[in-house]
C-alpha cells in the first residue's frame, strides 16, 4: 500500500467508522456467538502472499463484527463506559503515525513535555491539591498517563513497599528487605476492585479485606481496628488503597477519616477514583473527594466517562522521588544529558516503552473544553436517575444501594436466582447487556449508562425490556404456595452456580496472604506455625522447595465449589455466618489463586517435628504471641 492508496482506504475507513458509530443502534449490542466461532472463517496458516485490501476490508464484517460486544451501544449497561470520541480517534492516528516510544525526554521531547503539561490541566480540572502539580516549584509532585487503573494501583502499592522498607531499614540496618517484606499488610474495602488483590500477589505482601459499612463505605473505625489487630499480630500496615466510586456499586470511602488515620500511622494512601475521577469535573461531586489533600497517590480513567478512548489512565503522585527508588534503572543507552533536568517516565512506571497517549487526551480537552466535558458528565448523570426512578415505581424491584453518578444497581425482591434469571434472560437477548455483582451476599444487576448518545427514549425501550421479562419469569411463581415456591428456587440451584457460591461464601474480614497467595481467616494460629516454618528454614539456609500447582484438596467433608471470582474463601455453613468457620489444626484447607508457592498447603498439612511442637506449644493470646515477634514489629 503505497500513499495515494492509504489516502483513499483511510477515507473508506474514517467513513467505515463514522457509519458505524452513527447507525450502531441497529446492532445487536451483545455478540450472539459461542467460544471457537472464529476459527472456521479463517485459514489455519497465514498467506504467503500479500492480500487484495478489498478482501481484508471486506472481513470485517464477515469475521470481526459477530463477535463484537458494542461498547459505544446505548443499549449497553455492563461494566463502566469506555468511551471513544473522533478527536479521541484523531489524536491516535497522528499517534500512530509518529509512532513515539517515549521512555525518556531525549527519546521524545514532544511526548514527555505535552504529557506533564495535559497532567496539569487534568488535575486542575477535577480539583486535585497543588501538590500533585508538576508546575509547582516547591514539591516534587506531577500527573503520569498509566495504561490501566490496576497499574496505577500496582505502581502505588511497589513504591509504597519501596518507602517503608527503606524507612524501617534505616532504623534497623541489620534486618533485610524480605524480613520487612513478609510483614507488610495493605488495606482496602471488602467492595474495593480485585486489582487491589492481584497487586499485592504481584507484591508479595499481604491484603486485609476491611468490612464496609452499611452504605458501602470504608470508614475510619473499621480500618483503625483492622490495623490495630493487625500490628497485634505482628504485621506492619504500609498502604490502603480507597476507592471513590467502587466498581459493585460507586461506593465512596470516606477520605477525612481514613487520612487522618493514616497520617498517624504512616501509611501510604492511593486512591483509585477509575470511574467517577471524570465526574469531579463537576463541581457538585467534588464533595466525594473531601480529604484527598491527605493522600499520596490518586488515579482515574479518562478511558471511561471522558470519552477518551482506551488505554488512558491519569495518575498523580505527591512525590515523585518515591517512583524513583522503586522503578529506576539507569543504563549506559538510555542515559542523556539532560537526565536530572528533564522528566524521564520511564522512572514513573513498570514498563520502559510508552505510547505518545497524552496526544488524544489534550485534543478531547481543547475539543469539547471543560463545559462541554461538564454537560456530557451531567447528562449521564441525570439518565441515571430516570432509570433509578423507574425502578423505584415497580415495586416487584429494590435498590439494594443508593444512586451514585450513573449507576445504579437494582435486583428482583426475593431469591438470588430471581435476579439472575432475569439477567440471563436480558443478556440472551442480545438488546440490552448488563453485568452482575455481589452486594454482602445479594445478586444484583449493574445498570451504567454508557454511552455519548444515550437519550430517555434508550433508557425508557431498556427498562420495558426489563419489566417484560421481569413478568415473564414471575408470573409462573404467583400461583404457587411458598413451599412450593421454595422447592422450585431449590430445584434452580443446578442451573445458577453464582446464586449458590453468592450464598454460601464468607465476606470480609479476612486475610490475603500475597507471600503465598492463600487466604486466611484473621486470628488464626496456623499462620504462626507458617512463618515458624519458613523461619527455621531460613537459619538453617535452606531454600523452601517448589512443586508444581495442585488443586486444592476438600477437607473436612466441605462443599467446595468451582467459581470466577475475584477472591476465594472457604465456604461457610448453612447459617451464613459472617466470619469463616473455625477449623482444626489437622484440616486445614488453604484456598489459592495458583499462583507462586504450592507447597504452602503441604507445609501446614505434614509439618515437621518441630513445627508440630510449635504448635502444640502455640500460646493463644497476642501477649504471648507478641513476645516471638521480632523487636522490629513491636517498635
Amino acid at each position: 500500500m503505497d500513499a495515494d492508496e492509504f489516502r483513499q482506504r483511510g477515507k473508506e475507513m474514517v467513513d467505515f467508522i463514522a457509519d458505524y458509530l452513527t447507525n450502531i443502534r441497529t446492532r445487536r449490542v451483545f455478540p450472539n456467538v459461542k467460544p471457537g466461532y472464529m476459527r472456521p472463517l479463517i485459514d489455519n496458516e497465514a498467506p504467503r502472499q500479500g492480500e487484495p485490501w478489498d478482501q481484508i476490508f471486506n472481513d470485517i464484517e464477515r469475521v470481526i463484527m459477530p463477535g463484537i460486544t458494542h461498547w459505544q451501544s446505548p443499549y449497553m449497561h455492563a461494566y463502566f463506559p469506555a468511551l471513544n470520541s473522533y478527536p479521541s480517534m484523531l489524536g491516535d492516528m497522528l499517534a500512530n503515525c509518529l509512532n513515539q516510544i517515549g521512555f525518556t525526554w531525549a527519546s521524545s521531547p514532544a511526548c514527555t513535555e505535552l504529557e506533564t503539561v495535559v497532567m496539569d490541566w487534568l488535575a486542575k480540572m477535577i480539583g486535585l491539591p497543588d501538590d500533585f502539580l508538576h508546575s509547582r516549584a516547591d514539591t516534587t509532585g506531577g500527573g503520569v498517563i498509566q495504561t490501566t487503573a490496576s497499574e496505577a494501583t500496582l505502581v502505588a502499592l511497589l513504591a509504597a513497599r519501596k518507602e517503608v522498607i527503606r524507612r524501617i531499614q534505616a532504623q534497623f540496618p541489620y534486618l533485610s528487605p524480605a524480613e520487612i517484606n513478609g510483614r507488610l499488610v495493605a488495606y482496602c474495602s471488602d467492595q474495593a476492585h480485585s486489582s487491589v488483590e492481584k497487586a499485592c500477589l504481584i507484591g508479595l505482601v499481604k491484603l486485609n479485606l476491611v468490612p464496609s459499612d452499611e452504605k458501602l463505605r470504608l470508614r475510619g473505625n473499621a480500618l483503625r481496628q483492622a490495623i490495630a489487630k493487625d500490628k497485634e499480630n505482628g504485621l506492619i500496615p504500609f498502604y490502603l488503597c480507597a476507592t471513590l466510586g467502587t466498581t459493585g456499586a460507586c461506593a465512596f470511602d470516606n477520605l477525612v477519616e481514613l487520612g487522618a488515620i493514616c497520617e498517624r500511622e504512616n501509611i501510604w494512601i492511593h486512591v483509585d477514583a477509575a470511574y467517577a475521577g471524570s465526574a469531579f469535573i463537576c463541581p457538585e461531586f467534588r464533595h466525594f473527594m473531601d480529604g484527598v489533600e491527605l493522600t499520596h497517590s490518586f488515579a482515574f480513567n479518562p478511558s471511561k466517562w471522558m470519552m477518551v478512548h482506551f488505554d488512558c489512565t491519569a495518575m498523580w503522585v505527591k512525590t515523585s522521588a518515591a517512583l524513583h527508588r522503586a522503578f529506576n534503572v539507569d543504563p549506559l543507552y538510555l542515559q542523556h544529558e539532560n537526565a536530572g533536568v528533564a522528566i524521564d517516565y520511564m522512572h514513573w512506571q513498570v514498563p520502559l516503552s510508552r505510547r505518545f497517549r497524552a496526544l488524544k487526551l489534550w485534543f478531547v480537552i481543547r475539543s469539547f473544553g471543560i463545559e462541554g466535558l461538564q454537560k456530557h458528565i451531567r447528562n449521564g448523570v441525570r439518565m441515571g436517575s430516570i432509570f433509578e426512578s423507574f425502578v423505584r415505581a415497580d415495586e416487584r424491584f429494590e435498590l439494594p444501594a443508593d444512586r451514585h453518578l450513573g449507576l445504579v444497581v437494582f435486583r428482583l425482591k426475593g431469591e438470588n436466582e430471581l435476579t439472575e434469571q432475569l439477567l440471563k434472560e436480558i443478556n440472551s437477548g442480545g438488546l440490552i447487556h448488563c453485568v452482575p455483582a455481589s452486594i454482602k451476599g445479594k445478586y444484583i444487576i449493574r445498570f451504567t449508562v454508557t454511552a455519548t448518545s444515550t437519550n430517555i427514549d434508550d433508557i425508557n425501550r431498556d427498562w420495558e425490556i426489563i419489566q417484560t421479562t421481569a413478568s415473564k419469569i414471575l408470573r409462573p411463581l404467583d400461583s404457587l404456595t411458598p413451599q412450593e415456591r421454595r422447592h422450585k428456587m431449590k430445584n434452580l440451584h443446578d442451573d445458577f452456580r453464582m446464586s449458590l457460591v453468592l450464598s454460601n461464601t464468607p465476606h470480609s474480614p479476612c486475610l490475603i496472604n500475597g507471600s503465598f497467595a492463600a487466604i486466611l481467616p484473621l486470628n488464626t494460629r496456623h499462620i504462626y506455625a507458617m512463618t515458624h516454618e519458613l523461619s527455621q528454614r531460613g537459619l538453617k539456609n535452606s531454600l523452601l522447595p517448589i512443586s508444581t500447582r495442585r488443586r486444592t484438596k476438600n477437607f473436612s467433608g466441605h462443599r467446595t465449589f468451582s467459581k470466577q471470582m475475584s477472591m476465594d474463601g472457604y465456604m461457610i455453613n448453612s447459617n451464613q455466618q459472617k466470619y469463616l468457620i473455625p477449623i482444626t489444626t489437622a484440616s486445614l484447607p488453604i484456598s489459592r489463586q495458583g499462583s507462586l508457592d504450592s507447597r504452602i498447603e503441604e507445609i501446614l498439612e505434614n509439618s515437621t517435628i518441630e513445627t508440630k511442637e510449635f504448635l502444640s506449644k502455640s500460646p493463644h493470646s497476642h501477649d504471648q504471641i507478641n513476645k516471638m515477634i521480632p523487636k522490629i514489629v513491636k517498635q
